[in-house]
């Protein structure tokens, strides 16, 4: 029997995505577990699997396409079979199509008359150019012209790929700050600082906010005003944890040695599992408290965050952990993520120690009741039984929900946090 694959929910708070491209075509065999199709959600571009074997019989949607979630995008049968009359048609599939328009900066009186946009320009002069939204959003960011450029997509639509190749065939320019993709890997080193001459002034930028950053926006605005926030700050020693780390990794291959993340993660995850309050989410008049403790991490993207979700991070030893880790962050930054990456966290942390910070506060990711954030290693002046000598400390800060915890609960779990940090040899036993 014939069955319908349907755009995918990738997270409790999506409502529609972009199928980008399939990786299937009609009349192709394929397997359960097969990468169908990219579909690029608010926060990343994910791999669909398919969750059927058989035959594609028929692709619903076309790529570029914004699709509701739940909506019919494939069909998948046995070979020589016949498609039953009420299986969704084309046509009602081509219903599910929303053009989003992207912001526009606002007009002022100073400002010269805007000319149109690559893809405004043919309904202008009454043509119709046929692109998907990943496309048209590449084009006017690059400032091209749609109607230059040859469609390679059904029916002649304009696809991502047919951008890029566009984009490829150019000169080579120095980069726009808006020209990366949500999901593109970031720069191996930071860009080189360009001095204006004393007295110059720069001209004011008008960017458009993309989708990562719209939504991003979005929900810290919600997390805000929505959820009471309070902090509780603490000074862990971390001369034991960094003396293990650098034993275990001197045993370690190259691409096997362990961050200082992933003795957090463990860490925080064995923490949260004698403190369920803050495993926990505020879901309408009930308050949940989660079986699985899954330890959501920020990556950082070229445009923004992202959150990955290293699942029952208390029972997983530290190799695996930071196998896990290397693996989705690696995802993340290529666009590649698949929907398990994502979706599930209970707890997260966010680590800007690389960057030299010090101590930061962390806004939480709703419904999640807690965020950690975590400072960097750093070798200080301490007093230590009334003598001054040198120390190896690391500030944390919990940022937690006070409808669902509050101040002596949290500072128990930071307490506790210190007995697995500060002798780390329990969480490799």
């Amino acid at each position: 029997m014939a069955e319908i694959v349907t755009m995918p929910k990738l997270g409790f708070d999506m409502a529609e995505g972009t199928l980008v491209r399939w990786l299937k075509a009609e009349g192709e065999p394929v397997t359960k577990g097969e990468i169908l199709a990219e579909i690029e959600t608010d926060k990343a571009t994910v791999e669909v699997e398919s969750t059927h074997s058989g035959v594609v019989h028929r692709l619903l949607v076309e790529a570029g396409t914004v699709v509701p979630v739940g909506t019919p995008i494939a069909i998948i049968g046995a070979p020589g079979e016949k498609l039953e009359e009420s299986l969704p048609s084309e046509k009602a599939a081509e219903a599910v199509e929303k053009k989003v328009p992207a912001p526009e900066p606002p007009q002022t009186a100073e400002m010269e008359p805007t000319l149109p946009q690559p893809e405004t320009v043919g309904a202008l002069t009454g043509e119709r150019v046929k692109a998907s939204p990943l496309a048209r959003r590449i084009a006017r960011e690059h400032q091209l012209d749609l109607r230059q450029i040859q469609g390679t997509g059904p029916g002649g639509r304009i696809v991502r790929r047919d951008v890029e190749a566009v984009l490829a065939a150019q000169p080579e320019a120095v980069p726009s700050p808006v020209s990366a993709l949500p999901g593109e890997a970031a720069p191996s080193k930071p860009p080189e600082v360009s001095w204006l001459p004393v007295g110059q002034v720069s001209e004011d930028q008008r960017l458009p906010v993309d989708r990562l950053r719209g939504i991003i926006a979005r929900r810290m605005v919600e997390s805000k005003q929505q959820v009471p926030h309070f902090y509780i700050t603490r000074e862990y020693d971390m001369r034991a944890l960094m003396d293990l780390r650098k034993a275990l990794n001197a045993e370690l291959p190259e691409d096997q040695k362990l961050s200082v993340n992933d003795f957090i993660i463990k860490a925080v995850a064995l923490a949260l599992r004698q403190f369920p309050a803050l495993n926990a989410a505020l879901v309408g008049n009930e308050i949940v408290r989660y079986g699985h403790v899954n330890i959501g991490v920020a990556v950082a993207l070229e445009n923004g965050l992202m959150t990955v979700v290293c699942r029952d991070a208390d029972l997983k030893p530290l190799r695996l952990i930071s196998q896990e880790m290397k693996e989705m962050s690696a995802r993340a930054r290529l666009g590649k993520v698949r929907p398990e990456d994502i979706e599930g966290s209970t707890f997260s942390i966010s680590n800007l120690g690389m960057f030299g910070v010090e101590h930061f506060i962390a806004i939480i990711n709703p419904p999640e009741a807690g965020i950690l954030a975590i400072g960097a290693v750093r070798e200080v002046p301490v007093v230590q039984n009334g003598v001054l000598g040198i120390g190896t400390r690391m500030k944390a800060t919990l940022s937690a929900d006070h409808r669902v915890t509050d101040g002596a609960e949290a500072a128990r779990f930071m307490q506790l946090l210190a007995e697995f940090l500060e002798h780390p040899l329990r969480l490799v036993l």
